[in-house]
């Protein structure tokens, strides 16, 4: 596989993703996954052919969709931090990274649809995802994020997306590690249902703070791991700039808080046909969205309810 420039990245028409991946093995495979980290299945055949079945049924559904699909590598947990609580040494996830990305494109070769895959290398945050926690300057985070970034660009993804970022620092220290290693990034903020983000910044000042910072360096923007009704809230009335850097959004199936969110023991999956709405009234406000998923607690139903509702008003 061949990176790709940032602009030749942005399609033209719909593109589909995955869903909740850690919450469908947890609460409908009944995994133990420690760390809530996936990507130690890697280790094993089984555990491939597990995340092949996955991936395929979205695959599919975008095939069938004539929309194009960005597969997300599991390894949103796979980074310095979270792999040696794992005991995964430096080697350990770089092959990782390089076992990842070759599913990956092992995949994109049975693809029959008519739009493009893209292969992305999936980077979480240092610390939880859904608190800040001790944050690092931008470039101590473009300190800490480039192994995995290089990892995933040596392996040949596509490009790099980060998700479930709290804070700006974070995003501009993965933006800032993937524009010096040449390959494209995408940057992820969640947002607590107040629409702002954990840290307490808007969603705007993120974006441009981010954009200011590495030159406008990611091909576009993600919001993630939040409602539609969480994320509306700190949307602005009127139509400002930095709205049409937002090129994705993967929704929680959950009307819950984060804060919920980590108590519960049973899923909350949500109804399909309501998070379909929430996908649209997001639409209106954010007309360049272009990739759309899901989150925690939502599955293929999530994902073709929402493709549907989005194909119905093209």
């Amino acid at each position: 596989m061949t990176t790709q420039h940032p602009g030749d990245l942005i399609p033209d028409n719909l593109m589909l993703t995955d869903g909740g991946l850690e919450t469908v093995l947890v609460f409908e495979d009944g995994m133990d996954l420690p760390a809530f980290a996936a990507f130690p299945l890697l280790d094993t055949d089984a555990g491939k052919e597990r995340f092949r079945r996955y991936y395929r049924d979205y695959m599919v559904l975008a095939a069938q969709a004539n929309a194009g699909y960005v597969l997300e590598t599991p390894t949103w947990r796979a980074n310095p931090d979270w792999g040696a609580q794992l005991d995964y040494s430096r080697d350990d996830l770089r092959r990782v990274a390089h076992e990842a990305v070759t599913l990956g494109g092992g995949l994109r070769e049975e693809w029959e649809g008519t739009g493009s895959v893209l292969v992305s290398g999936c980077i979480g945050p240092r610390g939880d995802g859904y608190v800040p926690g001790k944050a690092m300057s931008g470039p101590e985070a473009a300190d800490y994020h480039r192994q995995q970034v290089g990892d995933l660009a040596d392996a040949g993804a596509d490009l790099v997306t980060a998700f479930t970022l709290s804070y700006v620092e974070e995003g501009v220290g993965v933006a800032a590690a993937a524009a010096q290693r040449g390959i494209p990034s995408v940057i992820g903020f969640t947002v607590e249902t107040d629409g702002r983000l954990p840290s307490g910044s808007s969603l705007g000042e993120a974006i441009e703070q981010v954009d200011a910072a590495t030159g406008s360096a990611p091909a576009w923007f993600l919001v993630n791991c939040a409602h539609p009704d969480h994320v509306l809230p700190g949307l602005p009335e009127q139509d400002e700039p930095w709205l049409s850097r937002i090129g994705a959004y993967r929704a929680n199936a959950s009307r819950m808080s984060h804060a919920e969110l980590d108590e519960m023991e049973v899923l909350d999956d949500g109804d399909p046909t309501d998070l379909a709405g929430g996908y649209l009234a997001l639409r209106s406000r954010i007309p360049g969205i272009h990739v759309i998923g899901g989150c925690c607690g939502t599955d293929v139903r999530h994902v073709a309810a929402a493709s549907e509702a989005w194909l119905r008003v093209s």
